[in-house]
């Protein structure tokens, strides 16, 4: 149940008062510490556990003894008034004068199976943060532990390592650098597979680096750190509590809350508790990341050269690939042209023009040689058009034979760069599993 959203006992006219200086102190208390004096008469609302809840927070941090109104409020409302006197003494730097069983009261149960509640979360950041100390962390660690994390690989991996893209853009290939001279085979899914796992199984053993890294001290109160509280949550349920808060957004589920603090922006302090809780979902993730690496270089590709399939094999390229491409190449890169017939028709018509001016008009014989000379022109660009196709098809085709080769061997290259490859993710599975294993320091 969350015990900031069901009804209130104390919305009563009588209680006006008593919310109002509830209001003031909360201010008071995450402004400066402490609380201000208590004027004679709000806290008498009978029936209501805010009032000698209120009483005994002004009396603990006086230093004075709250047995008897926190027994009252207690008796009141449990639960309201242990969640109450957790968050109070957690805003305002004094979360070490809590009592042991405050916690577990106001805490409650956590279940896959419903949204963490306002108050639960509340509890959960201040606990991370450090504001009821060791004892509180390894509380809300303990909570968290009993929960089974589903082992949902790719949710695990897009929260801790998200990929680098734009909007509606697949991630660009990391390119090895076996294969810097020919960045297209770094596309293929064969080569992109194992590289794209190695490269992000290097950013997760860096994530999981950083998150289990000393982190700074928790920054819990303005009077301890000179900040004001970081997160909304705290104040924001207790604000709620005293019947001054307004209508809360939608709950999250746990996994959804652990999925969100392991983010790259994520506090340090939340993203410890959320990866050591966590970390048989991401020691598997990165197990299966470390599979796809060992993958071996596959026996045969199909690799696009100068626009045309080929595949290529540890021996060199597959000559029926090889032999249909050339094919293409003569089918697709030479134009088809027609005979020249008009040069022929030329050459005739020059030879019966030429007897005919020789037999009868001499300079009609001019026109013979004239006609002659178009054809024989027209004739020999054919000629000429047919030799270029020839060299730019023989040229095309040494490029091919050149450009196969050159692959063929930035494949072995890259298959002796593929058992580093192999060696550093085992290295890094081995470091990722080392540090899930040490957990978040609960000082």
């Amino acid at each position: 149940m969350d015990l900031t959203t069901s009804p209130d006992p104390g919305n009563v006219a009588d209680a006006t008062e008593l919310h109002r200086y509830a209001e003031a102190l909360l201010v008071q208390l995450a402004a400066e510490g402490t609380a201000p004096d208590l004027p004679p008469g709000v806290a008498d609302v009978p029936g209501y556990w805010l009032a000698p809840a209120v009483h005994a927070l002004t009396l603990i941090l006086s230093g004075k003894d709250a047995l008897e109104p926190c027994a009252l409020a207690a008796q009141l409302d449990e639960r309201r008034t242990a969640l109450f006197l957790c968050l109070t003494l957690a805003v305002c730097g004094h979360g070490d004068r809590i009592h042991a069983s405050w916690l577990g009261t106001a805490f409650g149960e956590l279940s896959q199976d419903r949204p963490v509640t306002s108050g639960q979360r509340a509890l959960w950041l201040a606990a991370a943060r450090g504001a009821y100390g060791p004892v509180g962390k390894i509380f809300v660690l303990r909570k968290l532990d009993a929960i089974a994390v589903a082992a949902e690989d790719d949710q695990w991996l897009k929260a801790l390592v998200p990929e680098e893209t734009s909007p509606g853009e697949d991630p660009a290939p990391p390119v090895p650098r076996s294969l810097r001279e020919l960045p297209e085979l770094a596309g293929l899914p064969e080569i992109q597979r194992p590289a794209r796992a190695a490269a992000r199984l290097r950013r997760l053993r860096e994530r999981c680096v950083e998150i289990t890294s000393a982190p700074r001290p928790g920054q819990v109160s303005e009077v301890a750190t000179g900040a004001t509280w970081p997160d909304a949550e705290p104040l924001a349920v207790l604000r709620t509590l005293i019947g001054q808060g307004g209508q809360e957004g939608p709950l999250s589920s746990l996994s959804g809350h652990l999925l969100h603090d392991v983010r790259p922006e994520a506090d340090p302090h939340l993203a410890a508790l959320a990866l050591h809780v966590a970390a048989p979902a991401v020691r598997t993730a990165a197990e299966s990341l470390a599979e796809l690496v060992k993958e071996p270089p596959p026996e045969s590709i199909t690799v696009p050269i100068l626009g045309y399939p080929v595949i290529l094999r540890p021996e060199g390229p597959d000559q029926e690939s090889m032999a249909a491409t050339e094919q293409r190449l003569v089918t697709e890169s030479v134009p088809r042209r027609a005979r020249p017939w008009l040069g022929y028709l030329l050459l005739v018509a020059a030879v019966a023009v030429f007897a005919a001016g020789f037999v009868a008009f001499p300079p009609i014989a001019l026109v013979g040689l004239a006609l002659g000379g178009w054809g024989g022109f027209l004739l020999w660009r054919h000629r000429a058009q047919e030799h270029a196709d020839v060299r730019y098809v023989q040229s095309r085709a040494g490029d091919l034979s050149e450009l196969a080769d050159k692959a063929v061997w930035a494949l072995h290259e890259y298959a002796r760069e593929s058992e580093e490859r192999a060696a550093t993710a085992a290295d890094d599975l081995t470091e990722v599993i080392k540090l899930l294993r040490r957990g978040p320091r609960a000082a």
